[in-house]
């Protein structure tokens, strides 16, 4: 651990120039005698670190030390900056690592490279999650990580809509889609995926290694899983009539609606007509009820009922509660004088 915050302590310096004491003790959350201790460590070392004292001091590097990175170019350095994910690295426990490459990186960078690297941090963040959504919790990830890295068979608990179990896989990655982790593992002759919050145990089987196999490519293999996936929901079509309003809202049925949606042509009365891929009615149902009058389905008939249904059950449950509480005790009244009414057999 000191040996790693030694080398970033290095690279601060060397990307940054003169540093404070406090300015150290606080980026590493150590005490200030700490850091002296450090950097006495790096003098010992043959890093050519020195102190001016009084206000503006601080330690700095002898000018021209510098610690390159062999044939980084700042274009590289730019690009490189981009490639983590913070949150991301820090759900897979690498959050340390990360930092150590980025200071490495800004230190390394050629010419005002690293001051430009530096600035793409405070001008640009990545947030991988939608609207109104929070990350599910994935304590066992940074586990499951090094089983990836690692290449070790795991026994894993996992929950489905099918039930839960136990599983004995071998995980070939990770894939963060939409603020989610999904591990794509290796079962007999194929590929499966596994949602990593829905894993509610895990033990990494230290003696069991195995081999991944030559021909996989995660990218592919997730681009394939995510399509056929899809090509499984989408079960049926549905004809639909759609105003302006509700043409902006076809996004949330997916892309393939908004697919169909950009070439449909408005008629006299500035309605589109539309065919789309739908999953059950029930779900399709639901969905189209959100877009409100907005929406008329032309077929099938079993959606168009199935709309209607769902329409007048909430109606009915979001009708005026009084009247509701006075239908509710004249059948309560009714049923009561029909109970006293009857004759108990003898």
């Amino acid at each position: 651990m000191r040996t790693s915050r030694l080398i970033s302590m290095l690279l601060l310096l060397q990307s940054r120039g003169r540093v404070t004491a406090q300015a150290l003790a606080d980026e590493f959350e150590i005490s200030i005698r700490t850091v002296y201790r450090d950097i006495d460590q790096l003098s010992a070392a043959g890093v050519p670190v020195y102190a001016d004292r009084g206000p503006g001091g601080g330690f700095a590097l002898l000018d021209g030390y510098r610690t390159p990175l062999a044939d980084l170019t700042r274009a590289d350095a730019d690009t490189l900056a981009l490639a983590g994910l913070g949150g991301a690295a820090a759900d897979l426990g690498l959050a340390d690592e990360l930092r150590a490459a980025q200071l490495k990186l800004v230190a390394a960078a050629p010419g005002d490279g690293g001051a430009a690297t530096s600035r793409i941090g405070a001008r640009l963040h990545i947030d991988p999650v939608d609207w109104y959504k929070r990350p599910a919790p994935v304590p066992l990830l940074p586990e499951l990580a090094r089983a990836v890295w690692e290449q070790k068979r795991v026994a894993m608990h996992y929950r489905s809509w099918q039930g839960a179990g136990m599983r004995k896989r071998e995980p070939l990655g990770l894939v963060l889609k939409a603020g989610d982790w999904y591990l794509v593992a290796h079962v007999r002759d194929s590929q499966r995926v596994y949602k990593v919050a829905n894993i509610t145990r895990l033990e990494v089987l230290d003696n069991e290694r195995f081999e991944r196999p030559r021909d996989f490519d995660l990218r592919t293999q997730w681009s394939a899983s995510v399509a056929a996936y899809e090509k499984s929901l989408l079960k049926g079509t549905a004809r639909l009539r759609v105003t302006r309003e509700g043409m902006a809202r076809l996004a949330k049925l997916g892309a393939a609606s908004v697919e169909q949606a950009a070439i449909a042509p408005a008629d006299a009365d500035g309605w589109h007509e539309v065919t789309l891929p739908v999953e059950t009615f029930d779900f399709a149902a639901g969905q189209l009820l959100a877009m409100g009058p907005n929406v008329e389905v032309l077929a099938p008939p079993e959606l168009r009922a199935r709309l209607r249904e769902l329409a007048g059950q909430v109606v009915a449950l979001n009708g005026d509660r009084t009247e509701r509480a006075t239908e509710r005790r004249i059948n309560t009244v009714s049923s009561q004088r029909e109970t006293s009414g009857r004759h108990t057999p003898t």
